[in-house]
Parts: C-alpha cells; sequence; structure tokens
C-alpha cells in the first residue's frame, strides 16, 4: 500500500536535523519520500492522511522485553529478585505451553502498539510460537536465546539462529543466553564457540544486581562481564541487558568490543536493583539503547515512562539535573535501539529506509506550549499522544483502534490462559 502524510511535523532522528513542517510518502514497506511538501506527480496513493500539524517519527524499539509474561502481570509483586524470580515466576512458567506464550505475545504486541513500539528484542521460551504471533500480529521481532541450565539449550539456539533469521521480514535471531548465574561453566563455553563459529554478537542479562555481580567474582574471581569476555563470548561484540554495577573495566570492554548497553530502568526501580550509570556509559562512547524488561518485573510496556525515568534516574545518581539530556533519552528509545537490535533500517526517517513510523498527537494538554517538542515527549509525553503506530507500511494502530487485532478476544484468551496456570 502507498500512504502519503501530509501537513505533518517531522523529526527524522537523524543527527543534526531539527523538525520540519513537510510530508512523507510510504511505498509498501519502506519509506518513498520524507521531505518539504510538493507534487506528487505521476506517483499514486492508496490512503492520503492529512496530520494536522502533528508529530511523524521513528517508532520507539523495546530492546529488552520477555512479551509472554504478560500473562505474570502483578501476580507476583513487592518482592526481592531472587525470590520473585526462583518461588514466583519459574514455577507458573514451568507451566506454560508454547501455545500459551503465542497467545500472551498476542497481548504484549498490542500494549506495545499503544506506546508507539515499532520492534521489540525479545528473551522468552518458546522461539517458534513467538515468532508466529509476532508475524501475525504485524510486530518486527528481534529475538535472543535464553540459553540456561533448566531449559533452552546451544544446539536449539543454533537451530532457532539458522531458522528465524530466514523465515520472515519482520523476524531474526540473536545469540543469547539467560545469565552468568543460570549457566554452567559448559554451557557458556559451548555457546562461544557457537558465537566464533557464527562470528556473531551475544547478548545476555548482565549486572542487574550486587549480589550477581558478587557471585560471579566468587566463582571466577572477575565481573560478570570480564568474566565472559575471557572466555571469548564477546569476540563478535554484543549487548547486556540492564547492566547496573559496571566498573572501569566492564565499561571498557563494552566499549572496546562495541557493545550495547539495554537499560531497564522501571524494573530496576521496581525491584530495587538499582541505578544504571547512563551518564558514564554516554560519555565513554557506549551504544545505549532502553527497554522495559518483562511485564511481571515492570509491569508496563510503556517506553514514555521508561524515558523519563533514564533521564529522571540518572539525574538523582549523579545528583546534577544536567546529566542526561532528553534529546539523549530520545536518541537511545529510538536510534540506540536500532543499533543494539541490529535493525539499520529502522533507525530515522529517510527514504529507503522500512515504514516503522509513529505518529504524536501535539493537539493535547501535556504536550503543549510547543517550546520544545523533543523535551515533551521524555518530560510530558504518554501513551494518550500516540494516535498511530506503523511497522513494515502497514497502520496497526490508529486513533485508539487496533487495526489487525481483535482486542476483546486477545483479552479474553489471556484471562482463560493465566486462570488454568494458576489452578
Amino acid at each position: 500500500m502507498n500512504i502519503r502524510f501530509y501537513n505533518a511535523r517531522i523529526l527524522t532522528m537523524e543527527e543534526g536535523k531539527d523538525i520540519f513542517l513537510g510530508e512523507l510518502w510510504t511505498q509498501d514497506e519502506k519509506i518513498l519520500y520524507v521531505g518539504p511538501a510538493k507534487e506528487a506527480g505521476e506517483q499514486t496513493f492508496d490512503r492520503e492522511i492529512d496530520c494536522n500539524g502533528n508529530l511523524l517519527m521513528p517508532g520507539f524499539k523495546n530492546a529488552h522485553t520477555h512479551s509472554g509474561m504478560t500473562g505474570l502481570r502483578s501476580l507476583a509483586d513487592d518482592l526481592p529478585l531472587s525470590e520473585w524470580l526462583n518461588k514466583q515466576i519459574f514455577p507458573v512458567e514451568a507451566k506454560m505451553t508454547g501455545e500459551d506464550i503465542y497467545h500472551l505475545t498476542k497481548l504484549a504486541n498490542l500494549e506495545y502498539l499503544t506506546s508507539g513500539i515499532t520492534a521489540i528484542f525479545d528473551m522468552y521460551l518458546t522461539p517458534e510460537t513467538i515468532a508466529d504471533a509476532c508475524v501475525d500480529s504485524g510486530m518486527r521481532c528481534v529475538q535472543v536465546g535464553a540459553v540456561n541450565n533448566f531449559s533452552q539449550s546451544v544446539p536449539l539456539v543454533e537451530e532457532m539462529y539458522e531458522k528465524l533469521n530466514h523465515k520472515h521480514p519482520l523476524l531474526s535471531y540473536e545469540l543469547g543466553f539467560h545469565a552468568e548465574y543460570t549457566c554452567s561453566k559448559k554451557l557458556l563455553l559451548d555457546l562461544a564457540a557457537l558465537a566464533k563459529e557464527k562470528k556473531a554478537p551475544v547478548y545476555t542479562h548482565n549486572s542487574e544486581t550486587a549480589s550477581e555481580v558478587a557471585g560471579c567474582r566468587e566463582r571466577y574471581g572477575m565481573s560478570p562481564t570480564q568474566f565472559l569476555d575471557s572466555i571469548g563470548m564477546f569476540d563478535y561484540g554484543g549487548g547486556g541487558y540492564h547492566c547496573v554495577y559496571f566498573d572501569p573495566q566492564d565499561m571498557e570492554i563494552f566499549r572496546a568490543r562495541h557493545m550495547s548497553v539495554v537499560t531497564n530502568p522501571g524494573s530496576n526501580t521496581k525491584l530495587a536493583s538499582g541505578i544504571a550509570p547512563l551518564t558514564e556509559f554516554v560519555k565513554r562512547g557506549i551504544n545505549v539503547a532502553i527497554g522495559t524488561d518483562g511485564p511481571a518485573s515492570n509491569n508496563c510496556l510503556d517506553m514514555f515512562r521508561e524515558m523519563f525515568l533514564a533521564t529522571g534516574l540518572a539525574k538523582l545518581k549523579e545528583e546534577n539535573a544536567a546529566a542526561m539530556d532528553a534529546m539523549e533519552v530520545l536518541k537511545m528509545a529510538t536510534v540506540g535501539g536500532s543499533i543494539a537490535m541490529r535493525l539499520p533500517d529502522t533507525d530515522v526517517l529517510r527514504a529507503g529506509k522500512l515504514a516503522d513510523i509513529i505518529l504524536i498527537d501535539l493537539h493535547q494538554p501535556n504536550m503543549q506550549p510547543l517550546n520544545n517538542i523533543q523535551k515533551n515527549l521524555v518530560y510530558s509525553g504518554s501513551k494518550s499522544n500516540v494516535k498511530m503506530t506503523m511497522i513494515a507500511g502497514n497502520i496497526l494502530y490508529y486513533n485508539g483502534e487496533f487495526v489487525k487485532e481483535d482486542a476483546e478476544k486477545v483479552y479474553a484468551k489471556a484471562n482463560e490462559i493465566i486462570a488454568r496456570l494458576k489452578a
């Protein structure tokens, strides 16, 4: 489908380019034109949308999530991480089927659309049913392996790496494991060997809590980052989720290996895990992206809340109101996520890039006056401002309505599943 958006403010997120008035054309899954208003000439459109002065910008990238955990939302709260995970989450997850995770992922996808999220970096239990849910929902999904001592395996990750990187244009797959503390040394060595064979990056939960780092130092005499790098896990880069307790040597490894930090401020706040040193990461030139984490630990899949917490907590940690500029955080939520997820065609609005676009409603009190739209997005924006979410040239959410899914059926199925799991 060819669509023309006109009478729009446009934020391309290209370096040094400010918001301008103009229009954007899409042709199938790609952007055809971004710029000042002009005559269409011989170009024809299936649909023309008057943006009424609202803002077009790249969609947000949720660079760390566990979508299938929507069924566990508000089921196990107000507990420390170890107790929450081992006594509440793992026992329920053990009962989940692939079909359950398919439907629970579709519920998460609806929430992503309302938050202007156009791509997710998902780590969960049944990769093939997650892939099917995302294709059926129209969601762009990069999955990452979740190898640990209890589920998945290195051969399964290799199988999914070969299969899901060629299954559908909306799908890709990266090597990964749950965390150092949930994997034996042999398992980690086997995955590092696979990464070397494939010349592929590796992603994992990393230094989320102080006790996690202390445990790794007891086992190996090094931090998780230093130990994993010592066995060749990051020879081809990758990234870490959370990265709250990093020392200068950890940061240097990430910088030298061109790795990405994915911060999860909402989850880290709710679980009292700590505040990541985002200001220092940025100073060192490390790419930073933002993730919501899963809907059991956050519990909200809301990029606006994550952006506010990312800047607010950085200021609090540094005791400096200038520590983290809103524009830097907006970059993390868009361009930074594209880099971390290896989706280079989703970073900015430019002809030839993928048409993963959101329309932000500026005609609401929280976005007025228009002193600085970018700062409004981070400091006062909310999901209520998302007027449209488009992925691969398909409008999936518009004016509060889901275009592709019957939301009530998705909700009913999710409640049916969780009732069975809790029985």
